[in-house]
């Protein structure tokens, strides 16, 4: 399955410097840094400049084709889905 990231999301992840994973939240898919949800063997990655990478989720896999801007996470709606509560503290 092909995927296309939008430039926007490349010049983010480039600009911040670090990898980002796409994976899933009670909201839907988020758009979040590695630091808050490491990657997985299981996911697909996309190089993204010559340093970092953006990791996409065999679950996301199945229901995403396109990763555009507003799929990047708000902290607040991302940390309040019962499923990602417990890494808040780690943040």
């Amino acid at each position: 399955m092909a995927i296309t990231v939008d430039d926007a999301v490349m010049k983010m992840i480039i600009a911040e410097d670090m990898d980002y994973r796409l994976c899933t939240s009670c909201s839907g898919p988020a758009l979040v840094p590695t630091l808050i949800k490491p990657p997985k063997e299981s996911d697909m990655k996309i190089p993204v400049g010559d340093r970092r990478m953006l990791y996409i989720s065999r679950i996301q896999l199945g229901y995403v084709t396109h990763v555009t801007m507003d799929m990047v996470y708000d902290p607040e709606k991302l940390f309040s889905c019962s499923a990602l509560r417990s890494i808040r503290d780690n943040y």
